[in-house]
């Protein structure tokens, strides 16, 4: 199995175990769109992009960062869609704060801002989406 691979499927590990009572989907392969939601949220984390910082020689050594796309819905419900959608942001961000080192796996983990857009609304389901990524920073003795 690739590095790559291996923190993409331990970051969404960690969301699920930080959102236990929420629908956490996590698209591989260039998946558009989930094919469910949950009923009042639901996170979905996209395959994880890399980015190439630098390589040592000496040993051969590659820095990667490694972004994993996440994007957050909440749909009408009695509570501010806002608040929902920065409590479960708020839930993921405790718990990386909480391992930082994705169980040794990565050198750094951290998250980008949160972008809160409104989305269209279906029926008489309005609802509210934001997204941020969450980044893992770590080196690796083979370039794939």
């Amino acid at each position: 199995m690739s590095l790559r691979h291996e923190v993409d499927q331990a970051v969404l590990s960690l969301v699920r175990a930080a959102l236990p009572d929420h629908e956490v989907i996590g698209l591989e392969d260039g998946a558009e769109r989930a094919r469910r939601t949950g009923e009042f949220e639901t996170v979905t984390l996209r395959d994880g992009q890399l980015e190439e910082e630098g390589v040592d020689l000496c040993p051969p050594t590659w820095h990667w960062v490694h972004r994993v796309p996440v994007e957050l819905r909440a749909y009408k419900q009695t509570t501010p869609l806002r608040v929902v959608i920065d409590r479960i942001a708020g839930k993921i961000g405790a718990a990386i704060a909480a391992d930082r080192f994705l169980g040794g796996l990565v050198g750094y983990l951290d998250v980008s801002g949160l972008d809160v857009e409104p989305l269209s609304s279906f029926g008489s389901r309005t609802e509210l989406g934001a997204t941020f990524d969450i980044v893992a920073t770590y080196s690796s003795d083979r370039p794939l």
